[in-house]
């Protein structure tokens, strides 16, 4: 029990300090289960159509996780659409979208793979570096487990730790057009 509330802590200390300048590209937790069913196209212009994220198609009711740490920037509907976004430490805002609850507030915080909300059906999440919209799909990885002994002389198991994140190499500008999330790619 003290061991989560010292996680915690530290979890929201670390918002308050910037990475440095040259610290590896971020690779997230995937904020939900499902298949990407219309990767980011970035607009030509502001105004213009597009696609600012990646559309996930999630089946039925699903949770949504933070794909990171961030403290919640924005909370509330837009043309009766539920958002929450979250600025990260590092400056960079994410968008979940198409939820159909949340309990996040305005100012709260939300540690990496905490409940965002729930979605239903489909469910939208996006980047924003500084102003401009950005492919999140690099940055997303793959849930795994590490490796571990199992007893085979009859004695419990310990439990595996979560699994956590990994990422192919991923770029280092968020505007690059290479993605291994192209449209159809799974996340679990």
């Amino acid at each position: 029990m003290w061991l989560a509330g010292i996680a915690a802590i530290a979890g929201i200390a670390g918002l308050a300090m910037a990475p440095p300048v040259n610290a590896a590209p971020p690779c997230w937790f995937p904020p939900v289960e499902g298949t990407v069913a219309d990767p980011f196209r970035e607009p030509p212009c502001p105004w213009c159509a597009g696609n600012r994220g990646l559309e996930f198609d999630i089946g039925g009711e699903a949770l949504v996780r933070a794909a990171a740490s961030g403290r919640i920037e924005f909370a509330g509907s837009v043309a009766d659409v539920r958002y929450i976004v979250v600025r990260l430490t590092n400056g960079w805002r994410h968008t979940y979208g198409q939820l159909t609850s949340t309990s996040l507030e305005l100012g709260g915080v939300v540690l990496a793979g905490g409940v965002v909300g729930r979605a239903s059906g489909t469910f939208f999440f996006g980047l924003r570096v500084d102003d401009d919209y950005a492919d999140p799909a690099p940055f997303i990885g793959t849930l795994q487990g590490r490796p571990r002994l199992i007893p085979i002389d009859g004695t419990p198991a310990r439990p595996a730790p979560p699994p956590q994140p990994k990422c192919p190499t991923s770029p280092t500008s968020p505007t690059s057009s290479t993605s291994p999330a192209n449209s159809g790619h799974r996340y679990s």
